[in-house]
């Protein structure tokens, strides 16, 4: 029988032994998607499989429970014949016994693909997952939470902006560069003895932070097999080196006024106005910087504030104060630059913080030690001068009710809350020796001290 020619067309519904010439013949329609199969007689299963494009692999095909399987071995230009029968009576081992090659594959590739995801998991750093934390509970918080946050872990060694010397690292930054399985309740315990010594307030606030951290690394399948099953935060000898925080009590006395005011009207427009407007609202530091022009309400003489959750204020998390008038003078009387009431003169967003220009007035006027949140807690202080209902003041400063017949009972519109608080307001203003025309249009009025 005469060899066959190169040239001829392979018959593929016969099995050969497959052979180099053979498979380099095999051929398969152009003109559509299609494919063929070459069957070999010397292991019962392997096929020669040709597509349209002219691609060839050894492939196996069997039948397993009355269904089909079909695995590709390889590239025929990887493989040669002989390695390619062998796999295919390894696979047909595999189906004698029941096990589909394909499940077993897939189950495999999962183990392995298990093992490297544990082998990340145990190589993570706090700081990989500190930074996925954030970025993801960051449209959850307020601005000053979520700064909270990047302080407190911050690496730091950048110069400060004020004086010389660099920003000290936050009290979480040595632990960001630990890999997370390492965060025990053991460390956790040594590092807050260390940080005790030195800067209590801030690691309390840290541990705080860290408590929650760990609890959302629990939550999360790419964390949670590396994290305790107890939040090593929480510890108690770790609560017990910090110590508990003290009641803070800085306040403006009344005999104080005349002092404070002189030195922070001596300020430059927008930081004097947001230090005068603080102590007059007893608003959160926080929410009066993030006041915009559309949050004031001339013709009902209102202010709209930005309340924390906590404070149930109104249904969008918001509440309704008076605009009291020497308030209305001194927001009126600030340019308006952007959206921002008190506006930065450099970029599209409200002023810095003052904290060290009232540092500055302060220690003109002879005050030490009092805080921009010192000056809210003034604000509840100085009230009890004027006996003003509880209620009122706590409504004014958006502080939870403190009863049921409060939360429940007590409805105060907003006229009502001014009644009280322009009383206030002027009561303080007499205290601070401070000359107020209430009866000229805001913005062009003039404040003067006797």
């Amino acid at each position: 029988m005469a060899r066959p020619k190169k040239t001829d067309t392979l018959d593929t519904a016969q099995a050969i032994e497959l052979t180099a010439g053979a498979i380099q013949r095999l051929t398969c329609r152009t003109d559509t998607k299609a494919q063929a199969f070459l069957r070999d007689t010397k292991a019962p299963g392997l096929r020669v499989r040709v597509t349209s494009t002219g691609h060839k692999s050894f492939v196996y095909e069997t039948k397993l429970n009355r269904q089909t399987i079909r695995r590709t071995i390889g590239d025929v230009r990887a493989w040669t014949i002989e390695q390619a029968r062998t796999e295919a009576r390894r696979l047909a081992v595999l189906v004698d016994e029941g096990v589909n090659p394909i499940d077993q594959e897939r189950q495999q590739q999962a183990e392995r693909e298990a093992k490297k995801a544990a082998a990340a998991a145990l190589a993570v750093t706090v700081g990989d997952a500190w930074a996925a934390y954030i970025a993801e509970r960051r449209p959850h918080w307020g601005e000053r939470h979520y700064l909270d946050h990047v302080a407190i872990a911050r690496p730091g060694g950048e110069p400060v902006k004020r004086g010389t010397g660099v920003i000290q690292p936050g009290p979480l930054a040595a632990f960001m560069s630990q890999q997370l399985r390492a965060l025990t309740p053991e460390a956790v315990e040594s590092w807050a003895a260390r940080e005790a010594k030195t800067r209590p307030t801030q690691a309390r606030l840290a541990l705080r932070l860290l408590r929650a951290f760990l609890s959302w690394c629990s939550e999360r399948v790419d964390f949670a097999a590396v994290v305790p099953a107890q939040n090593p935060a929480k510890s108690r000898r770790a609560r017990e080196a910090l110590g508990k925080a003290g009641v803070k009590s800085d306040a403006l006395l009344r005999e104080q006024l005349p002092a404070w005011f002189a030195a922070v009207r001596a300020l430059p427009a927008a930081p004097a106005a947001y230090l005068q407007t603080l102590l007059l609202t007893g608003a959160r530091p926080g929410e009066l910087l993030g006041l915009r022009w559309d949050d004031m309400n001339v013709q009902w003489r209102g202010l709209t504030l930005r309340d924390k959750a906590e404070s149930k204020g109104g249904e969008d998390g918001t509440r309704q104060i008076p605009l009291t008038p020497y308030v209305h003078h001194l927001l009126a009387g600030l340019p308006r630059r952007n959206e921002w009431v008190f506006a930065s003169t450099t970029k599209p967003a409200p002023i810095a913080t003052p904290r060290w220009p009232h540092v500055d007035a302060c220690r003109v006027a002879g005050i030490e030690h009092l805080t921009l949140h010192g000056l809210r807690r003034s604000f509840g202080s100085l009230a009890e001068w004027l006996e003003l209902p509880a209620g009122v003041v706590a409504q004014i400063q958006g502080h939870k009710p403190s009863a049921t017949a409060e939360k429940h009972y007590r409805v105060r519109p907003l006229d009502l809350l001014r009644l009280h608080h322009e009383k206030f307001e002027a009561w303080i203003l007499e205290q601070a020796g401070v000359t107020f025309d209430a009866a000229k249009e805001p913005g062009k009025l003039r404040a003067v001290t006797p």
